[in-house]
């Protein structure tokens, strides 16, 4: 039957023919793989399918319920829209890797056990950074390898997590875990670097702009939304993560208006939206919940479509940053309208789906008395607007003319990209149809009077001194410079400046014991051999008896250590 297909299955195997077609073949094929997935997923019932013994547990390799069938929906539809917006590539390497990618995030949101969420987590790290590397500049390698080093640590942090926690729990279930010992903290620590919350963030702006045109566009959606999905699916309601939610909507602002470069802007301001849902989740009540989630689903489809758009421009021109870009409103209209499209969802504007998504986080913190926290989700949500729904348009398509002259991208990309803009408009306009999919009854009107005009004071407001600032000359002038994130205090310069220092230290202690054993031992050995009585003599005086304590003291000591 249909409906007992795993979802991540028809992505991962499907990929395994691709390499085998060509031409329009290949694209109608590739294409079919999430059609047919959404109609799987339309025909599957609620509840456990797919199960296996493992041992003396079940795996579940689907469990499906309002919040699993939410993630599915959109990131099926997302596989499609990126998958049509990249499939003039003849690059199968490439369309192989997103397509395994794709189908390890959908196995991740429809696993009911942490064993076989494991299995696909390690598979998303490993796809994702294959669409990094596809790039093959000498930057976009050394990227990939930050990249899938420190979710190398992740997903050993997460599997050392399930390891206790099944030992000490005897069950692998997929559920809500909490914090509330050592397991819970590692498998937290897992979660918490895959959606990147602050302070393990610093992967997301040194990859995603080292990523292809094409491969950036999955990025900017599975990685951090799986990490979303299985916060709120183990950890609701942990105030720290309310807390680290705050701060991740307002810290990665500062770095985006001083970046260079438009795609690395993009993924700061993927942080600051991450941190929304990070924030909901943490809050944990049913109105926090729900507005995680849905601004999950908005803003995959709006950040994505600004993912497109400057891909778009990449793709055309060649050039990314913001100082080499401008006045390609005349030759590129068509994608400068659809990126304003998504310049007003992310800033959320009224009738776009930012407005319906984003706001309800905020009125979920004000519901629980956290003041300071609503404050910083107010000063967040504007701070976006100068970002992602000012800088990114105006210094792509309308600031000085750079003297670029080029086309519209692809009718595919076209074509994407309306799809997206379509549907964040409609999701505005429209925000009951995903309501009504939320995994809590919704109870919340974003659409009042108080709502709609407090909302565009501040976005006027924010318009205006994005004006004042740029027209004083106070606004930070874009610069080709390289801001310093945690990654250059954590494991760039540390390891740059350590590994050295360590390969002379131990190079050192191994070139010593190597003539110890080699040398200076065999010689020692064979002189006692040969005449023992004197070194006997000599062993059983007082200094070689303490001789030989302090050694044995210290291999017992040394033995006790690395077992420990």
């Amino acid at each position: 039957m249909i409906e007992n297909v795993p979802l991540g299955a028809i992505f991962i195997i499907g990929a395994l023919f691709v390499p085998f077609l060509k031409g329009k073949i290949k694209s109608s094929y590739i294409l079919f793989l999430p059609v047919l997935a959404f109609i799987t997923l339309l025909n599957m019932p609620d509840g456990t399918h797919w199960v296996f013994g493992f041992l003396d547990y079940n795996l579940i390799l689907v469990r499906v319920d309002k919040l699993s069938r939410l993630f599915g929906y959109i990131f099926i539809i997302w596989a499609f829209l990126a998958l049509l917006y990249s499939i003039h590539l003849k690059d199968k390497v490439q369309q192989t890797a997103a397509l395994i990618y794709s189908g390890s995030a959908l196995g991740i949101v429809f696993s009911g056990d942490l064993f076989s969420l494991y299995i696909f987590w390690e598979v998303l790290a490993i796809s994702s950074t294959m669409l990094i590397w596809a790039r093959r500049g000498r930057e976009s390698i050394r990227a990939g390898f930050r990249y899938l080093l420190v979710h190398a640590v992740g997903g050993l942090s997460l599997l050392a997590g399930i390891v206790i926690y099944v030992a000490e729990t005897g069950s692998p279930e997929f559920g809500y875990i909490g914090l509330s010992g050592v397991a819970s903290y590692l498998i937290f620590l897992g979660f918490c670097l895959n959606t990147a919350v602050i302070p393990l963030h610093f992967w997301v702006p040194d990859a995603y702009p080292e990523a292809t045109v094409e491969g950036a566009i999955f990025l900017s959606v599975f990685t951090t939304k799986t990490g979303v999905y299985v916060l709120a699916r183990t950890f609701p309601g942990t105030e720290l993560l309310a807390w680290l939610g705050a701060i991740m909507t307002a810290f990665p602002i500062f770095y985006a208006v001083i970046s260079n470069d438009i795609r690395r802007v993009l993924a700061y301001s993927l942080l600051n939206q991450v941190g929304f849902m990070v924030c909901g989740i943490g809050l944990g009540t049913a109105l926090a919940i729900n507005g995680a989630v849905s601004h999950a689903f908005c803003n995959i489809l709006f950040e994505g479509l600004l993912f497109m758009a400057t891909g778009a421009v990449l793709y055309m021109t060649g050039k990314s940053n913001c100082t080499d870009l401008g006045g390609l409103y005349k030759t590129m209209p068509i994608t400068c309208g659809l990126c304003l499209i998504g310049a007003l969802s992310i800033g959320g504007f009224p009738l776009f789906s930012g407005f319906i998504s984003e706001s309800m986080t905020i009125t979920a913190s004000a519901k629980e008395s956290l003041p300071i926290m609503w404050f910083i989700l107010q000063f967040s949500a504007v701070g976006v607007l100068h970002h992602a729904s000012i800088k990114i348009p105006f210094f792509t398509f309308f600031s000085e003319d750079s003297g670029i002259r080029t086309e519209e991208p692809p009718f595919n990309m076209l074509l994407a990209m309306s799809i997206a803009a379509f549907l964040s408009i409609f999701i505005g306009i429209y925000p009951d149809v995903l309501y009504r999919i939320l995994p809590y009854p919704v109870d919340y009107e974003p659409y009042t009077l108080d709502h709609v005009i407090g909302k565009l004071q501040l976005l006027f407001f924010g318009v205006l001194a994005f004006c004042l600032l740029i027209f004083s000359g106070y606004y930070p002038p874009e610069k080709r410079t390289i801001n310093l994130d945690m990654d250059w205090l954590l494991y760039r310069k540390p390891v740059q400046y350590g590994l050295p220092a360590l390969q002379f230290i131990f190079g050192g202690i191994a070139s010593i014991m190597g003539r110890i054993f080699t040398e200076s031992a065999p010689r020692v050995l064979a002189n006692f051999v040969s005449n023992p009585r004197p070194k006997t003599d000599r062993l059983l005086s007082p200094m070689g008896v303490s001789v030989l304590t302090a050694i044995a003291f210290i291999s017992i000591l040394s033995a006790v250590f690395f077992l420990l």
